[in-house]
């Protein structure tokens, strides 16, 4: 059975925090099943978004997506992707927040992209874990959460249910290293192939170090 591995979207998103983890999850189905035909693809990427059904968000730089749900009849996920971007107007969403706590609450792996970590705080999804952003939003991370463990210069750090990557492009190397956990590393190294992308597979420094 696949997984369902839903990512959030939301006005201000970083385009990239977004598509990078969309396109990693849906080549390494089209690429599972290439190698193994006839079986079932391993994930099943879907979006949701705070928005009215049919209503695009806008993301920063002013590049439109339409979700695939809203957040109201979105269905439960087993990965959830929280991204980044400008973070304002979901901070200041208590649906959006309550939305996130909720879907990270029956996930199996929850993982933010760049200032998503933010997310994961504000909707107490994580409180004193180990985390990592973007190297610009690090000390504010740590300012406005004190009880977390914020990683500097670290590519992703993996807490086992909590992953969390560093800025825009470390949400690519994140997501396939989240393939190789959940379908293998042969899938991860031939997703990373068929996209061209140089996988960075050294996260850095160690949550435990």
């Amino acid at each position: 059975m696949a997984l369902r591995v839903l990512i959030l979207a939301f006005d201000g998103v970083e385009a990239l925090d977004f598509a990078g983890p969309f396109e990693v999850f849906t080549t390494a189905s089209r690429v599972s099943q290439r190698m193994r035909p006839g079986t079932t693809a391993p994930f099943d990427v879907v979006s949701a978004a705070h928005a009215q059904r049919g209503q695009p968000v806008q993301a920063r730089a002013g590049l439109q997506l339409l979700a695939n749900h809203t957040l109201a009849d979105s269905p439960a996920a087993d990965v959830l992707i929280v991204p980044g971007g400008v973070v304002d107007a979901p901070i200041a969403s208590p649906d959006t927040l309550r939305w996130i706590a909720d879907q990270a609450a029956r996930a199996k792996i929850v993982a933010s992209v760049c200032t998503g970590a933010f997310l994961l705080a504000e909707s107490g999804v994580v409180s004193n874990d180990s985390v990592t952003t973007h190297w610009e939003d690090i000390a504010e991370l740590r300012e406005r959460f004190p009880s977390l463990d914020v990683r500097e210069g670290v590519r992703w750090v993996d807490n086992g249910r909590i992953v969390s990557s560093a800025g825009i492009s470390a949400g690519i190397d994140m997501s396939l290293h989240l393939v190789e956990r959940l379908a293998g590393l042969e899938l991860a190294e031939r997703t990373a192939r068929q996209m061209d992308y140089e996988w960075n597979r050294n996260p850095g420094q160690p949550p435990s170090a």
